[in-house]
């Protein structure tokens, strides 16, 4: 019976799989990120001294602060909105 089951779930478990990478894909915080990381190795690879090196490093850095300090910023507050919701929703009594 328990293998029944593992083998009626698997298939649930590898549709669910990709569903949960599209939605870590929209997250603007991750493309943000990976979009500084992708400008960083295109300033890399196209830097001739370290002082470019030095200027494409300090550039990444900028923009991953900006990152931090706009969509990460906001996302982190729904996240806490949404988790304290739910806490308070569930330290509720039934006779609230």
């Amino acid at each position: 019976m328990k293998f029944k089951f593992a083998f009626a779930l698997f298939p649930l478990i590898m549709l669910g799989t990709p569903i949960y990478a599209e939605i870590i894909d929209q997250n603007p915080c991750v493309q943000c990120l990976t979009t500084a990381k992708a400008e960083l190795k295109t300033c890399l690879d196209g830097a001739i001294s370290q002082e470019d090196k030095k200027s494409c490093m300090e550039r990444q850095e900028t923009c991953a602060k900006t990152c931090d300090n706009g969509e990460c910023k906001i996302e982190r507050a729904a996240q806490s909105g949404i988790l304290s919701e739910a806490l308070s929703a569930t330290s509720r009594t039934p006779s609230e």
